[in-house]
């Protein structure tokens, strides 16, 4: 049985997952965190990963510990200098629990980065999904996973105690055939609604064809189909350590920012 004030049925997506047989977000975002460790000026020998599909990491990172995305992460405290999370976020029930679990997870010094779905995900099936349903039914229900904006998922870096926290996104737009080739995809994916607090009924047929036509209608391409749009946020931050940059004390500072420009100090007006 589902708690209440649960975000998600946890059987029901693990059975979606066992499903799953198109892992291109996923795929996508291993390639964008590998493309990112290369950029870090550090050698990482005890990585760990947090990840619902370890099959897109067993060739990828072979030496590093495994970890499914389950309510507690099966880590040891202080046993790894780099933990992945790889975009199973937006279906904790407790995302900033998850990231405090990666935190203690890390020696000092240590890298947590973390790839996730992003608030702008699935907008145009969202937004049609939701005219549809009131036209057709009166009503609305829950369908597709609530997922934080930047600005909030950066935020939980910090309430994890993460030093240096760093977000950024960028979006994946994807050609679909109509909103039915969408829905398909999201399956093969493992995507679909594991909401706690979907529907159990089933769905008039009609709210999928008004949502099918308002697709076409708003989100269609000049050469056919229609558009998805996948956000990707890639968070990182640090363990605390005392070797760490810090911020200098307001009023520390020993030289003017006019002088360092060579430009004149005006005063503020009253």
């Amino acid at each position: 049985m589902t708690e209440p004030n649960t975000l998600t049925d946890l059987n029901a997506l693990a059975l979606h997952r066992a499903r799953a047989t198109e892992l291109f977000l996923q795929e996508a975002a291993a390639d964008e965190v590998q493309d990112r460790l290369l950029l870090v000026n550090r050698a990482f020998t005890k990585p760990a990963i947090v990840t619902p599909f370890a099959n897109i990491w067993a060739t990828r990172m072979p030496d590093a510990t495994l970890c499914p995305d389950h309510d507690r992460l099966a880590l040891l405290p202080g046993a790894h200098d780099l933990v992945l999370h790889t975009m199973g976020l937006h279906w904790a029930n407790d995302p900033v629990g998850q990231l405090i679990q990666c935190r203690r997870a890390l020696v000092a010094d240590g890298l947590l980065m973390v790839v996730a779905l992003g608030g702008q995900t699935l907008s145009e099936l969202r937004n049609c999904l939701a005219q549809a349903e009131v036209a057709v039914t009166g009503g609305l229900s829950p369908r597709i996973a609530p997922m934080g904006e930047i600005r909030d998922l950066g935020g939980l870096l910090q309430r994890a105690g993460l030093a240096l926290p760093v977000a950024d996104s960028f979006l994946l737009d994807v050609q679909y055939r109509d909103l039915w080739h969408l829905m398909r995809d999201l399956r093969a994916m493992g995507e679909s609604n594991a909401l706690a607090a979907r529907h159990r009924k089933f769905t008039p047929r009609r709210v999928f064809e008004t949502a099918s036509q308002l697709y076409t209608d708003h989100y269609a391409l000049a050469a056919g189909g229609i558009k998805a749009t996948f956000e990707m946020v890639v968070l990182t931050g640090w363990a605390p350590d005392e070797s760490q940059q810090k911020p200098l004390r307001p009023g520390s500072a020993k030289q003017r920012l006019s002088d360092a420009l060579a430009v004149p100090e005006t005063p503020l007006r009253d």
